[in-house]
């Protein structure tokens, strides 16, 4: 845990009592705040009550004493429209903050000297694939190294500051837009495609959160930032122009003359303006994929800017394991093959899973993003069948008759059971049965990890299928 000591003796508004509101009231109570944390759901004050955080109900005190409000990042700041604890803290003047902005001014009161490196990475998609490979390839390389932020434990989760640590943060556009203090070495800002447009309003707000990341940076920073989308594309114009930090671009679809190429399944070195291969990802099993390549350029230069090896990158690429429910190898029975894409929560994710097989018998559905499915025509002539499943399967059916063959699936399970069929009767010879669903998972999971977790649990019940009726037809004899 890494104790918050800047509000000792001072009362402290918590509101939002999940993974990252657990962790500010605790971090708070170890430094000597007096912390009053509070969240709407019942079972969430019970399970905080349970873990020692003291709850009690801020909607019933004077807001004038509190210090800070700590919003958990799920609450909303702005959009649709401002939460109630939102609205009480901005009439008395209190200030509203986050996590990460904790733990950005607990970094910010240490002497230069005792402060670690911050690596923060944040994109539409990708920046879990992405801070979980740099963070690999720092401990490659024999650094102390600590992943949090969006992934994994909760920044104030981590080990307490010191001097030589890596603080890999993964960051959300909800994050950032509660945080203006983080000063990051390494600053990593992937793609924008719109998503989340229900908590920025539009996608100038979007951008506008995520570009928050390279807020406070100085000369000796850097800016990795990818320019294979309009809206990157005009920031990494903007940062090089202010020439407020070092900038670093990066592409998976056009050669750099000065920075991180990922072509041809090469990763192509021209930071200093020479041109050089330097990893070969066809070598890397986890990395498949062209979004997987923009991931490894940013991972590169990220970590060279931190004076990483090129050798070393290139051996960590090669030895990363990848993670789950992002293109996770589920199972291979009867020689179909079994993907585990649930990671793939909008229509931009699905299509680079969609990108990596020639052919596939997909599965999706569930809480469609904005926008739905109408930018996966290109995929289609791929899909051998889809079979939808969750609310939006009616209209992503509506989306896809006539191009490409439909099955009304309804839940996972079934769905996973047709799909093998139908993959299995194929006679194609390495059948692939894709769960990428393009949709957010709240109509029928916990989380997309909860539906990952299911798919895996259907696929293996597959396998254990013909053992229990090889074992009931030995009975019969």
């Amino acid at each position: 845990m890494i104790p918050i000591t800047e509000f000792k003796g001072r009362d402290v508004a918590v509101f939002g009592l999940a993974r990252t509101g657990l962790a500010a009231a605790r971090a708070l109570t170890a430094g000597g705040a007096r912390v009053h944390a509070w969240d709407d759901n019942d079972v969430s004050r019970a399970a905080a009550e349970a873990a020692g955080v003291p709850v009690s109900d801020i909607n019933a005190r004077d807001w004038r004493s509190f210090a800070a409000l700590v919003l958990s990042p799920g609450v909303p700041l702005t959009f649709p429209e401002p939460h109630r604890v939102v609205t009480l803290a901005e009439a008395v003047g209190v200030p509203i903050i986050g996590d990460i902005e904790l733990f950005a001014r607990a970094v910010n009161a240490l002497p230069a000297t005792q402060r670690p490196k911050l690596i923060g990475i944040t994109g539409t998609n990708g920046k879990s694939t992405t801070s979980a490979l740099i963070a690999h390839i720092l401990s490659e390389a024999g650094k102390d190294t600590r992943l949090g932020g969006n992934i994994g434990a909760a920044i104030l989760e981590q080990p307490p500051l010191h001097a030589g640590a890596y603080y890999v943060i993964e960051l959300s556009s909800y994050q950032l837009d509660l945080t203006s203090s983080l000063r990051l070495d390494v600053a990593v800002y992937l793609n924008t495609t719109p998503d989340h447009l229900d908590r920025h309003g539009d996608m100038t707000n979007y951008v506008a959160a995520k570009k928050r990341i390279f807020l406070n940076q100085g000369a000796a920073d850097w800016a990795v930032i990818g320019v294979d989308d309009p809206h990157c594309a005009r920031i990494c114009t903007e940062l090089t122009r202010n020439a407020a930090q070092h900038v670093a671009p990066i592409s998976a679809g056009q050669a750099l003359g000065r920075g991180v190429s990922a072509l041809g399944g090469k990763i192509i070195d021209g930071l200093s303006g020479r041109s050089e291969i330097v990893a070969d990802l066809t070598q890397a099993p986890a990395l498949a994929g062209k979004h997987n390549a923009q991931n490894a350029a940013a991972a590169y230069a990220a970590t060279r800017a931190l004076g990483v090896d090129h050798r070393i990158i290139a051996q960590a690429f090669n030895s990363f394991a990848g993670l789950p429910h992002r293109l996770e190898r589920a199972g291979t029975i009867e020689g179909v093959r079994f993907v585990n894409d649930s990671k793939a929560t909008n229509a931009n994710a699905a299509a680079q899973a969609l990108a990596v097989f020639p052919r596939v018998y997909w599965v999706a559905g569930g809480v469609a993003k904005e926008g739905g499915i109408e930018d996966l025509a290109e995929f289609y002539p791929r899909m051998a069948k889809a079979y939808l499943i969750g609310q939006s399967a009616g209209d992503f059916a509506d989306v896809l008759r006539n191009k490409v063959p439909v099955v009304m699936a309804g839940n996972l399970e079934a769905a996973v059971k047709l799909a093998f069929n139908d993959a299995k009767a194929s006679g194609e010879p390495h059948p692939v049965v894709l769960l990428s669903p393009a949709c957010a998972s709240f109509d029928q999971f916990k989380s997309y990890e909860d539906r990952g977790d299911q798919f895996k649990t259907f696929v293996a019940a597959l396998n254990e299928a013909p053992k229990a009726n090889g074992a009931k037809a030995g009975a019969k004899k």
